[in-house]
């Protein structure tokens, strides 16, 4: 049987991915930073899983105001990295699982949840920074991965209970799946930030920290918190923080932190990542 061994939640900050693109990791302004994250490398190097669900959003890459899906699951072999506007990041094209993205939707369809279907879809930053911040620069990934992509642009984005539900779907979908393979599922975007307007530059680590802090000790609070909150607090993108929640309704009740980290500035945004390890006796 399948299993979820591990929920991971990070910021997918774009000046992250260049600065290991462009070998800036070391420098004063970022050292900080990916000294924080090593302690996570070296946990899923020991670990190793075989697939990553990585919840993200596109930043109109694979989709535009044209078309605007609540939740896309990619089913493809592959995934492309995608071409923002400077070129496609120098990084390993993702193999996807079809067997296992097709049960997936399968399972979360016949769940009463509309899942569009995506048989071709390039990955933008959203999804290959948290990819390179667990796994730096390899030739290849290391597990396979099976992209989940949230509207959390064009209002109105899903809630986060509805993302809860919906993570608790995806952990009844990969129990039921009958490969012996370990699964991670990563909830990435956020923290704080904002991008325009009055408020262009806001962090609020107060809010980002108590966030990190309830994913293992309330994570009903979080599940409640209505999207004014998000963006009263943590600014206009802060509500990128509901696909954390996905990732976290993936989880047993009693997961447990392993590591946390939070950090300001990277970029003009606080940046943080959690790994909660799930309680295998749990249901």
């Amino acid at each position: 049987m399948a299993k979820i061994m591990c929920g991971v939640g990070t910021s997918h900050v774009p000046a992250i991915g260049a600065a290991i693109d462009h070998g800036r990791t070391q420098e004063d302004y970022w050292k900080p930073l990916f000294d924080g994250y090593q302690p996570v490398r070296d946990w899923i190097e020991e670990h190793k899983p075989d697939v990553a669900i990585v919840v993200y959003n596109d930043h109109a890459s694979a989709f535009s105001l044209e078309l605007i899906p609540t939740f896309t699951l990619g089913v493809a072999a592959e995934f492309q990295p995608a071409d923002e506007g400077y070129g496609p990041r120098g990084v390993p094209v993702a193999k996807g699982d079809p067997d296992l993205a097709w049960h997936l939707a399968e399972s979360l369809i016949l769940d009463e949840f509309d899942i569009t279907i995506a048989n071709n879809m390039d990955i933008d930053h959203g999804c290959t920074v948290p990819l390179s911040i667990l796994f730096d620069q390899p030739q290849e990934w290391p597990c396979n991965v099976i992209p989940l992509c949230v509207n959390v642009i064009q209002y109105p984005a899903p809630t986060g209970k509805r993302c809860f539900k919906l993570g608790q779907a995806i952990r009844k979908a990969v129990e039921s799946y009958d490969k012996d393979i370990k699964v991670a599922i990563l909830g990435t975007g956020g923290m704080s930030h904002q991008l325009q307007g009055e408020r262009a530059g806001l962090v609020n680590a107060e809010f980002d920290t108590a966030f990190l802090r309830d994913l293992s000790e309330d994570p009903q609070r979080l599940v409640n918190m209505p999207h004014v909150e998000y963006m009263r607090e943590a600014g206009s993108e802060g509500v990128e923080l509901v696909m954390w929640l996905i990732m976290r309704g993936a989880l047993s009740e009693k997961a447990k932190e392993t590591y946390s980290f939070y950090h300001v500035p990277a970029s003009n945004s606080g940046a943080g990542i959690i790994v909660l390890e799930d309680d295998e006796e749990a249901k």
